[in-house]
């Protein structure tokens, strides 16, 4: 019996060792070579009162895999010049206190343009450019309301200010005070401004309508996906916003907010997941369509692409 005994905890004692580097794996799936930065979008922040993040639950479960995460606070509204100034400002920081080289940038919705000029200005910065749902060819919502926001119209400079003073407390809640211009913002999600933006900073854009863009530019990768579903959970207070938004693009596929072919940079991993604009950072509170991908687990295995890229 006892010969028996000491057989089983020998089993059990090799079980376990043998699964010490399953263990080990997971710890170190997204484990980058570079650090990796979120960079918010229009109207977004880090972390509100430093316990609500905007990139929902992301930060800690790439942490959990054994990456670096740092988290930018740009302003909540801003042309994408004045963003990307901002972050390089944040990156340069980081770089004198922590040593880093270089940096992987994630950025959803705004953050996509920030993070390009970022890549064009400062590639020494930059390691990787991944973007999520951002409009690189600008936003039906974001041309619908310049025209009906036409300069001159008095209706315009109090929605700005509106638009400047919630942009204004979103800084304050999350213990930033970056300068806010709503009208800036709208120049650089507009079509027009977009074009613009582009035609400064081609770097990984697609040269066809809908198609992909170069990969590697600079010796910096440059990624993007996207959603095309709109209405995705009842429970989902924001979903009547991306549904109004939805209205302005037609029969053309959206997330509410970008529409697909636009949402287009570098390798395009995939234009068509079941999340509307918020979803795409599992926003608000992780709700999404039943069946949908969850963005933490796409955002985690992204890591370890880019972790299997030697970036």
């Amino acid at each position: 019996m006892t010969n028996r005994l000491l057989l089983k905890l020998f089993a059990l004692l090799l079980a376990c060792f043998s699964l010490l580097p399953e263990a080990q794996a997971q710890t170190n799936y997204t484990k980058t070579r570079y650090p990796i930065v979120l960079v918010h979008g229009l109207l977004g922040f880090d972390s509100l009162l430093g316990f609500y993040d905007y990139w929902y639950g992301m930060p800690s479960d790439l942490r959990s895999g054994g990456a670096k995460v740092h988290v930018a606070n740009v302003s909540s509204s801003n042309y994408s010049e004045v963003r990307g100034e901002q972050l390089i400002r944040e990156l340069d920081t980081l770089r004198a206190v922590y040593g880093y080289t270089k940096f992987n940038l994630i950025g959803h919705s705004h953050g996509g343009p920030t993070i390009r000029y970022v890549a064009a200005v400062r590639p020494d910065l930059v390691s990787s450019i991944t973007s999520v749902g951002s409009p690189h060819k600008g936003s039906k919502v974001a041309d619908a309301l310049a025209t009906t926001l036409p300069a001159g119209s008095p209706l315009r400079p109090l929605v700005a200010g509106f638009v400047d003073a919630l942009s204004t407390l979103i800084e304050v809640l999350s213990g930033d005070n970056d300068p806010q211009y709503a009208l800036g913002a709208l120049a650089s999600l507009s079509s027009a401004g977009s074009a613009t933006f582009n035609a400064r900073f081609p770097q990984g854009m697609p040269t066809t309508s809908c198609g992909q863009g170069a990969a590697t530019v600079n010796g910096i990768k440059y990624y993007s996906w996207g959603g095309t579903s709109v209405l995705t959970n009842i429970l989902d207070a924001s979903d009547a916003l991306m549904g109004t938004g939805a209205l302005f693009f037609g029969f053309e596929q959206n997330d509410g907010l970008v529409g697909q072919c636009s949402s287009h940079l570098g390798v395009v991993l995939r234009d068509d997941y079941g999340w509307n604009h918020l979803d795409e950072v599992n926003q608000i509170l992780g709700l999404r369509g039943l069946f949908a991908s969850n963005p933490v687990s796409v955002t985690r295995a992204h890591a370890n692409r880019l972790k299997n890229a030697g970036l």
